[in-house]
């Protein structure tokens, strides 16, 4: 992939733009030089060795900005610090085709905020950048709202990953819709603890899946983020892709460790995600397969 972009750019590709970039690239051995700010991408499983190796790269007043899913930020800050660390969430739909390409599938929520509220210099600045990928990127003081909501939605596309199924057919299937509730809830359940108020965005109502919400709020979001997947030409999740597809390890303990490990810290079981779907997809990773979610 590194070899690919150097030699021709990055290209992407999908139904809402094609350009290719023209831009150097480096495995991290080869990498020179200091940076101000280091976008941080990689899966959630590889954050701290990524941490680790750009971390003398990293100048004395940069930060690194965590464009992953999960709370990686708190791996990122154990490396770099707290001042170092920028907290940033994103929804929109990628996919990795071949060496060099990626298909930009769908737009998606682009938030960026200090992991301390504050709005800072270096905010404004790295915010300026984001609009130029997306003109409805916004500034928040609740980063970490936004990273527990989308870990609950987050839980739900673990979940649909155990079907064959598109993300939006999956999260349509009414005889599954009470483990996308009750997993959601679990998340919910854990951030409360925490004290953490989550945000909504793209379809995702956290209040949906409060403890006490409705079920009929619950299937409104849930209606919603099968609409919101409708649009998007990526129809499976980098889960399934990894299992399906890839063959590779997930980001299973990347992603939905943090939420039993935080849960168990507060108190909070979390049944569902520990010994349902994190079990299934560690069978399940590495072959090919096709199943029903856990129920």
């Amino acid at each position: 992939h590194v070899a690919a972009i150097d030699a021709a750019g990055l290209r992407i590709e999908g139904p809402l733009t094609r350009f290719t970039v023209r831009v150097p690239a480096f495995t991290p051995d080869a990498l020179r030089g200091e940076f101000a700010h280091v976008v941080l991408a990689v899966k959630a499983q590889d954050t701290e060795v990524a941490t680790r190796a750009l971390a003398p790269h990293l100048s004395a007043d940069g930060c690194v900005v965590s464009a992953q899913n999960g709370l990686n930020e708190l791996v990122i800050k154990s490396v770099v610090g707290d001042a170092r660390t920028m907290g940033c969430f994103v929804n929109f739909g990628a996919d990795y085709l071949e060496p060099g390409v990626i298909e930009y599938a769908g737009r998606g929520a682009v938030v960026l905020g200090e992991i301390d509220g504050r709005t800072t210099s270096r905010l404004r600045e790295l915010h300026r950048a984001f609009l130029d990928f997306d003109e409805r990127a916004i500034v928040t003081a609740n980063i970490w709202g936004y990273l527990w909501g989308k870990l609950a939605y987050g839980a739900q596309l673990f979940a649909t990953a155990l079907t064959d199924d598109p993300i939006a057919d999956a999260l349509t299937d009414p005889a599954y819709r009470d483990v996308y509730v009750e997993i959601a809830r679990e998340v919910m359940r854990v951030a409360q603890a925490r004290h953490i108020t989550p945000e909504g965005f793209d379809g995702f109502d956290p209040s949906a899946f409060a403890p006490a919400a409705p079920r009929a709020v619950s299937e409104r979001s849930l209606d919603a983020l099968v609409a919101f997947n409708r649009r998007s030409a990526k129809t499976h999740s980098g889960i399934w892709r990894d299992i399906a597809v890839r063959k590779r390890r997930t980001e299973t303990d990347g992603i939905l460790g943090p939420i039993v490990r935080l849960g168990a810290e507060a108190g909070v079981p979390t049944p569902l995600d520990q010994s349902r779907v994190i079990a299934a997809i560690r069978r399940g990773s590495g072959r090919r397969r096709s199943r029903a979610p856990a129920r």
